[in-house]
């Protein structure tokens, strides 16, 4: 909702510097709807409903207003069934546009669970946009996220609705707004013929020039609400003639839109006193933007370890969380950390089981086909470091393993801490349990008793 930090890299390497925030979000929508007055078709990628407290906090409900000012023609999306099915369609029905989903189905009848594809008319040409939200909701995420649903590839299907839109709907263009990410998409327009523009998500890749596979037009445009993805296509005899892409950087030269911020303002004032206490310090940039380890979920490990009274500990590859310079650490920040905030966990794993569970993790990362690829970086690691060869075909990537400081024993048994099924999923391991303290909690208490100074070393090491 607000401006936050983000990461940019320079030839001294990671800087950073205040972007986004919906009331300049705003007003670039506002600016390129005067300057092309009558021709803009504003879609939106998902993530959009969770990822920070207030909306957390709200079950979503925090965003609505903004979102409807901003005036988007359709989206689709992923984390945004976070809080169950039942929230997430009473969220999409307050939405003054439709949530597409070409590949979402309900389970009992097989019946489509969302409309697969809406049309809009600008400038006397018809656009037809087809949805495709993220494939892994109902095969990565917590269970409550898909409760009824099944989500496909939907490759198989992208064809009979393009053909329906082409012939039946008369359309002059077709846009493909997709949650699967860009290898995914990638690969999707080398498939399935007769995409004009693929608008992809997921990966967080920040384009500053698009990709054309198979005469489809594919951009991407990065994440946290940092950068708006601009595309102007010039139409001509029904073909696409031209094509001008401009990343805009959502930054402080844009004056916000004024209503926007009072609409912001709502949302944020109870909470903004609270979110800026000061936790803690941190004498190293924290961040999420490195494929094999990661500043911020070495953080988030450590804590999680010293709660649980492990020296071996495992979180998700995730990409969210603005990132937070060397300095001071605010509670805003580690909500921005982990916004689900869940309770931290032990399990005993065997060494066999914490082999094998990386093996199907870096297959998911890694997969040669991107079909199989399932979104995220690799797992991070605490007390475990991996040397893999990433170029090897599945199930044989992991080369050796240090253990707690030792060499891996394949049965020897191995306390861990996690958080969430997607750091150990619940068909490994034994004697699991849910402690009575939580992630943030965790954060805290580790924050204010040191700065942290950096990771151990642990995790992946491509050899």
């Amino acid at each position: 909702l607000e401006p936050h930090q983000e990461i940019f890299w320079s030839p001294a390497g990671a800087t950073h510097r205040i972007c986004g925030g919906f009331a300049r979000m705003s007003a670039i929508f506002q600016r390129v709807r005067r300057e092309c007055e009558g021709t803009v078709i504003a879609l939106d990628n998902g993530d959009t409903l969770h990822g920070t407290y207030p909306a957390v906090k709200s079950r979503g409900e925090a965003l609505v207003p903004s979102l409807n000012r901003l005036a988007f023609d359709a989206w689709t999306g992923h984390w945004d069934f976070a809080y169950g099915v039942a929230r997430f369609r009473e969220l999409a029905a307050r939405l003054n546009y439709p949530f597409l989903a070409s590949n979402c189905y309900e389970e009992t009848t097989g019946e489509l669970a969302f409309p697969p594809s809406t049309v809009i008319e600008r400038a006397g040409l018809r656009v037809g946009i087809i949805g495709i939200a993220a494939m892994i909701v109902d095969k990565t995420m917590p269970g409550h996220f898909s409760e009824g649903l099944q989500f496909t590839l939907g490759n198989a299907e992208l064809p009979q609705h393009i053909r329906r839109l082409r012939q039946q709907e008369r359309v002059d263009l077709v846009v493909v707004l997709s949650h699967l990410g860009f290898p995914q998409d990638v690969q999707l327009a080398r498939e399935v013929a007769g995409i004009d523009v693929l608008l992809s998500g997921h990966t967080h890749n920040r384009m500053n020039e698009p990709a054309v596979i198979n005469g489809a037009t594919i951009i991407q445009s990065g994440c946290h609400g940092s950068f708006v993805g601009r595309l102007a296509v010039e139409v001509n005899g029904g073909r696409i003639a031209s094509t001008r892409h401009e990343l805009i950087e959502v930054d402080a030269r844009i004056e916000p839109d004024a209503e926007m911020a009072r609409l912001v303002d709502e949302v944020m004032a109870p909470h903004r006193a609270d979110l800026a206490q000061i936790v803690g310090h941190t004498e190293v940039d924290l961040n999420r933007h490195t494929f094999l380890t990661a500043t911020m979920d070495d953080l988030l490990l450590a804590a999680v370890c010293r709660a649980a009274g492990t020296s071996i500990g495992f979180s998700n590859g995730w990409r969210y969380g603005a990132p937070v310079p060397k300095g001071p650490v605010t509670l805003n920040d580690l909500w921005n950390i982990i916004p689900t905030n869940p309770p931290v966990s032990v399990v005993e794993l065997t060494g066999r089981e914490i082999r094998t569970m990386l093996e199907e993790n870096l297959e998911r990362a890694l997969s040669s086909d991107p079909y199989r690829q399932m979104g995220g970086f690799p797992k991070r690691c605490r007390g475990v470091r991996v040397y893999a060869k990433l170029e090897n075909p599945a199930g044989l990537r992991v080369q050796d393993m240090m253990v707690a400081g030792e060499p891996w024993q394949e049965e020897g048994v191995y306390p861990v801490g996690f958080v969430t099924e997607q750091g150990v999923a619940p068909h490994y391991g034994r004697n699991r349990r849910d402690l009575d303290v939580r992630a943030i909690d965790a954060l805290r208490q580790y924050l204010a008793d040191q700065p942290f100074r950096g990771g151990a070393h642990d995790g992946i090491v491509a050899v």
